[in-house]
């Protein structure tokens, strides 16, 4: 009786529903992820505080350094003694690390206590990317006599990279005065002779809320594209990313609607005013929630707020691009963890990043195709610095390409991952891909566009159809 009572359970357990296959992604706390791949192929992302992770594949990460136990260098309190006496605190903020034509990796970290702009930005290297990281010397300082906050930049938020020449550049820079260029020597890493202080403007003053800068070539479009963080980095206060971008590495930076970057910053006496600065940039994500639809899963769906701080990774074999970045969650307050999405450019040559976190090739079921016709999320992020989230309104995809409901047009699909849609009288370009909604515990279809003038919109199709 025991054996038949056995049989019949795993009978009617076969006859169930298949459920979604649920992916638990291994995630990390760095703040400000900065990447960097080793020639061995890893990942490695190192954020404020010390933070360090590395992976191999983007998606699970296994943490290696913090203060508390500082891989990178177990002794910063005497390596960086100078940089932080100088900041008047005991914190790191972000990072960035490149390996140089001698095979050692040199880390450009900074020193800020945050209230004042008070900061340290210097060099260290080390043979490993895992560290110990020894200090070289100080490169920048904020906060000398004679310096005017409103005008130069507070020495944080380094990003090193080389131009299509080959040519050595850190962008740097945060709030104050905004965000500058200095070129570097790439034979001792050191800042080249004959420049300017702090180098040259590119964009920000007068204390606008911008930071972060991260600087990417694409050689298919020709253009440097130039991302960074918009408002301020706590769960509710509106941190968001955006891009603009120039054919010259010096500039002048422009967004899709042609704005010069330039003229990005804050009106005179009128600090810290996001206002003044929204209507720059292309957005490619704030803070968002997809609005569970009928027969959906409601008690799971993520409030995402604040997400930031970027770095971006192309990779030259398969030719994809990918954006990493922390976020933080209405529900669980100021804690944050590293997303990794994929990111593709657009027609209109603009970068549209997933709506959905990347899962490996391997991770994707077998077979899945993308369906367009059916109910969809659509998300369109605005051009605000929102500190209230952006949610998702239901349409309807039909199967003779017509779009109904929280916007009326139509779309078309060109068979080889790409996507166009009118609505509401906006044309938009994109790429369309599977993706795991992590709300729903479901691979579904996803897409992601913009329009001419940079406008963001996501697209999530809703399960259970």
């Amino acid at each position: 009786m025991k054996k038949l009572s056995l049989l019949i359970a795993l009978v009617l357990l076969l006859a169930l529903p298949a459920q979604a296959a649920q992916l638990k992604f291994k995630n990390v706390s760095v703040h400000d992820p900065s990447v960097m791949c080793a020639p061995d192929g890893r990942f490695y992302i190192y954020g404020s505080h010390m933070q360090a992770a590395w992976s191999d594949d983007l998606v699970d990460w296994k943490m290696f350094s913090k203060l508390d136990k500082c891989n990178l260098q177990p002794e910063y309190a005497v390596e960086f003694k100078e940089a932080l006496t100088w900041a008047e605190t005991g914190t790191f903020w972000a990072p960035d690390v490149i390996r140089l034509s001698d095979g050692r990796y040199y880390m450009y970290y900074c020193c800020c206590e945050g209230s004042k702009p008070l900061a340290a930005l210097g060099v260290a290297v080390s043979d490993s990317p895992e560290g110990p990281f020894e200090n070289i010397q100080i490169l920048l300082k904020s906060g000398e006599p004679g310096y005017d906050a409103t005008v130069y930049p507070n020495a944080i938020d380094p990003c090193v990279f080389f131009d299509a020449d080959g040519r050595l550049w850190m962008v740097y820079g945060s709030y104050s005065g905004g965000i500058f260029l200095l070129e570097l020597d790439p034979e001792t890493g050191l800042i080249r002779e004959g420049q300017e202080p702090y180098g040259l403007h590119l964009l920000g003053g007068n204390h606008s809320c911008i930071e972060a800068p991260y600087m990417v070539y694409n050689a298919e479009t020709g253009y440097y594209y130039l991302f960074l963080s918009f408002g301020g980095l706590g769960v509710n206060d509106g941190y968001n990313m955006r891009v603009c971008r120039s054919k010259n590495v010096e500039g002048p930076y422009e967004d899709a609607q042609g704005h010069s970057m330039l003229d990005c910053a804050c009106k005179p006496g009128n600090f810290w005013n996001n206002d003044d600065i929204a209507p720059y940039g292309v957005k490619l994500m704030g803070g968002c929630q997809f609005v569970p639809l009928s027969g959906e899963n409601s008690e799971k769906a993520a409030i995402r707020r604040s997400p930031g701080h970027n770095s971006v990774w192309f990779d030259p074999d398969t030719g994809r691009w990918f954006l990493i970045h922390h976020t933080r969650f209405a529900s669980t307050g100021d804690r944050y963890i590293v997303e990794t999405r994929e990111m593709w450019f657009n027609d209109y040559g603009w970068p549209c990043a997933a709506p959905t976190r990347y899962v490996r090739d391997d991770q994707l079921p077998e077979g899945q195709a993308f369906e367009a016709a059916g109910a969809w999320k659509l998300l369109w992020h605005g051009q605000d610095v929102n500190t209230v989230e952006h949610t998702s309104a239901e349409a309807a995809f039909a199967e003779d390409g017509g779009v109904t409901g929280a916007a009326t047009g139509s779309y078309a699909l060109d068979g080889e991952g790409g996507i166009a849609l009118t609505l509401d009288g906006v044309e938009y370009r994109g790429h369309c891909s599977i993706g795991y909604d992590d709300d729903q515990d479901e691979f579904v279809s996803t897409f992601t566009a913009m329009s001419e003038d940079g406008r963001t919109l996501w697209g999530v199709r809703a399960t259970g159809q």
